[in-house]
């Protein structure tokens, strides 16, 4: 097991920002995955699991702890037959949904444009155009800080609204588990009168308006904001944040090289020479004046790592 030091972190993150981890792993097996959790143990080092870096803000300071990533070798995808496949933590999740449509599945060929791993689907329950992980996981595969292997139903994983058991557990780095594969159970497609070029043609469909309605051409972490349980007083049921923050008239707003979107407004983008901390003030500032101008909370997706 390779241990790096100083890696920065801006080459692993979808913003292209922030500074480097004290130490850095790319874990090749559950056993290196063992070992560098006791290495951060031995060390008193906090450590993160890293999926593509797609949803994650790292400070500029850096991360003064263990970074581990999960090898190729986590990346398979079985077929276990009758539509059930065994997918590994860092298969791209637009890979799986692409194999499941040639194979003649459906259930998860609408999330194939979403960026990132399987682990980071599963952790925030990824969804876009009605499909969600949640919906076709059946079980979950984890290690604890212990080493020790578990199999969490899908019950198990309370699956909600861009959340997971896994966000709970990982607050409190005892009871910390790490995603290593999850099994899904997908319907043929004739199911539903449909057939392998129909999957494709929805696919296809969504990655146009993906194309369409996101800064897809610019460093960013997907949607900044999650969406709102309820809206506004007056407009309960306009839940989107975009359309709060386009009303506040933030489209196009900088701070230093951090710019709210001028494609969609829940998009904060990188849009030359940014740091870390233009675009947690940015955030910031959204939050604060949506907070002033509607009288709402808004939450942010993307996760922070370390001290800013």
């Amino acid at each position: 097991m390779e241990i790096l030091e100083n890696e920065l972190m801006c080459k692993h993150t979808s913003f292209k920002v922030g500074g480097a981890a004290r130490c850095f792993v790319k874990a090749e097996s559950a056993d290196e995955i063992k070992n560098a959790i006791q290495f951060a143990k031995d060390k008193n080092l906090p450590f993160f699991i890293l999926g593509n870096g797609t949803n994650l803000l790292v400070s500029d300071k850096g991360y003064d702890g263990l970074i581990i990533t999960l090898s190729r070798s986590f990346s398979d995808i079985c077929d276990l037959g009758n539509g059930k496949f065994r997918v590994g933590a860092a298969t791209p999740l637009g890979g799986f949904a692409r194999k499941s449509i040639k194979q003649g599945f459906a259930g998860i060929h609408k999330l194939a444009g979403i960026p990132g791993t399987l682990g980071g689907a599963i952790y925030m329950n990824a969804g876009a155009y009605g499909q969600e992980v949640c919906q076709t996981c059946v079980e979950v595969e984890t290690m604890d800080m212990s080493g020790n292997l578990h199999i969490r139903t899908v019950a198990e994983c309370s699956f909600g609204y861009r959340r997971s058991v896994f966000q709970e557990l990982n607050t409190n780095p005892e009871t910390a588990e790490i995603i290593l594969s999850a099994i899904f159970q997908l319907e043929p497609a004739e199911v539903s009168g449909k057939d392998s070029y129909t999957l494709e043609t929805e696919m296809q469909e969504c990655m146009t308006k993906r194309k369409a309605s996101q800064p897809l051409n610019m460093p960013n972490a997907g949607s900044t904001f999650k969406r709102l349980d309820i809206g506004a007083e007056g407009m309960p049921q306009q839940i989107a944040p975009g359309y709060y923050i386009e009303q506040t008239g933030l489209k196009g707003y900088r701070i230093g090289g951090a710019e709210v979107s001028t494609v969609h407004a829940n998009f904060i983008v990188n849009a030359g020479g940014a740091t870390a901390t233009d675009i947690k003030d940015l955030s910031e500032y959204v939050q604060k004046s949506v907070a002033e101008k509607f009288g709402i909370q808004l939450h942010r997706e993307i996760i922070l790592l370390g001290e800013f």
